[in-house]
């Protein structure tokens, strides 16, 4: 069966499946498929790597400290709403978990391209087929996630996510760029599928997912 065939029957998957602790959700959501319909087309892509944030008490979070600004404030909302922001001119995707009014998420930081291969060659125009979607902000121009995406919820079009498949194996090891984070940069909170071509940056492994 084609993508676009499969795709007709794919739903959502449902707001309980984002209720699981922060550090599981982010290891549960391997494997699955991340989806963006817009009126050029839809493309999507396998999520092969996560890191979790903690909220509070993590340094690295956007909600350290429980600052609450105009940007964080969706992160206080109930588990599988839609963070994005902007760095460096990128949009960061990300998975808001945990209870409501704790301010944990998770950041999509790569995909394996699915659907819409032409659509997403056409946005990253110029690069190999592994950096289409190999870094959190080429997978958001890849699939066509913006800024407006903010505030949805992971349930519902146009922007969701699908049943995908189960990965044979599972690392863990430090989250990448946050180096001015004190011992948070150490932190094994970073998730990702042994051996996947679209990880986006390889280090040292702590331990097995």
């Amino acid at each position: 069966m084609s993508g676009t065939e499969w795709g007709k029957f794919r739903e959502p998957l449902p707001l309980t499946f984002f209720e699981q602790p922060t550090q599981q959700l982010a290891k549960a959501l391997l494997g699955c498929l991340l989806v963006k319909e817009t009126p050029e087309g839809t493309a999507s892509g396998y999520i092969v790597e996560t890191e979790a944030y903690m909220g509070a008490e993590d340094r690295a979070a956007h909600s350290f400290g429980n600052r609450r600004t105009k940007r964080t404030e969706i992160m206080y909302a109930s588990a599988g709403h839609v963070y994005t922001y902007t760095m460096h001119r990128h949009v960061l995707l990300n998975v808001v978990s945990g209870p409501e009014n704790v301010p944990h998420a998770i950041l999509i930081r790569a995909v394996e391209p699915f659907e819409g291969s032409a659509l997403m060659e056409l946005r990253r125009m110029g690069r190999k087929r592994r950096e289409w979607t190999n870094g959190p902000g080429k997978l958001s121009e890849a699939l066509g996630i913006t800024r407006e995406d903010y505030g949805r919820t992971f349930t519902e079009r146009p922007l969701y996510i699908a049943e995908g498949f189960v990965p044979d194996q599972v690392m863990r090891g430090p989250r990448v760029g946050i180096e001015n984070t004190g011992d948070a940069r150490f932190y094994p909170w970073r998730f990702w599928i042994k051996g996947n071509p679209y990880v986006s940056a390889m280090r040292k492994t702590v331990q097995k997912g």
